[in-house]
């Protein structure tokens, strides 16, 4: 199984730093409250300085938005959203113990982290690449979209995409579930420090996940000069 953005999507975005995790022997029993609560913590200090908008790691994305033009406060990135929710109600949803830590770990650093669902893609190769146009997403609520040609998505071997407009919005079809496994978690920042930080969330995942369940995470930072990551299943 292969992980990759396409060369387009590195030449077009040069400042993007991404990492990815793959992790099995998940599953929804664990109680992962505490440490939710305390990277949750974590933002709402952060925002109690400033708005979501005035963060390094958001404008970076509204940036990237803007170049591939979307109307940023429109789309809005993962991590944004989480972090615009948290300002305005206190709290973040709570779906799964994996999706919950990994959405809590995103709003801590502010960049937008993504989970899969990994027996939901079709292999061999997952690729953030431009759309054709004839992939297939399905929404939360079950509906089957195509995103638009050029539109950066997830793409994976049996023409579907597990995401719009990149960072934005996910697929419910690799949505993590009650009989979820085995994930691949991807992290991608567009900032100055970006490099730091990836290395760091993904540490830092890695041992949340270890510490809740029964697994040893493999992880990567994926570069231009190696930016794929390979992992058996």
């Amino acid at each position: 199984m292969r992980f990759r953005h396409a060369d387009a999507i590195r030449s077009d975005h040069p400042e993007l730093t991404a990492g990815a995790l793959w992790a099995t022997g998940v599953d929804a029993a664990a109680d992962v409250g505490p440490r939710v609560a305390a990277y949750t913590a974590r933002a709402t200090a952060r925002l109690a300085g400033a708005t979501e908008g005035e963060f390094p790691e958001v404008l970076a994305w509204r940036r990237a938005f803007s170049r591939m033009g979307l109307k940023p406060t429109q789309y809005r990135c993962a991590s944004e959203s989480l972090l615009r929710r948290l300002r305005k109600t206190g709290e973040l949803p709570r779906i799964h113990p994996v999706v919950d830590l990994c959405n809590a770990v995103s709003v801590a650093y502010a960049v937008p982290v993504a989970v899969l669902d990994v027996d939901r893609i079709t292999w061999p190769l997952l690729e953030v690449r431009h759309a054709r146009g004839d992939e297939r997403y399905t929404t939360f609520g079950g509906d089957t979209e195509h995103p638009q040609p050029g539109e950066v998505t997830f793409a994976d071997s049996g023409g579907r995409a597990h995401a719009r407009r990149w960072t934005n919005r996910q697929s419910g079809h690799s949505a993590v579930g009650a009989r979820t496994g085995r994930i691949l978690v991807v992290t991608e920042a567009m900032h100055d420090g970006g490099a730091d930080v990836v290395p760091e969330l993904l540490k830092t995942l890695a041992g949340e996940l270890s510490a809740h369940w029964p697994t040893t995470p493999a992880a990567a930072v994926l570069t231009a000069a190696d930016p794929e990551f390979a992992f058996d299943a």
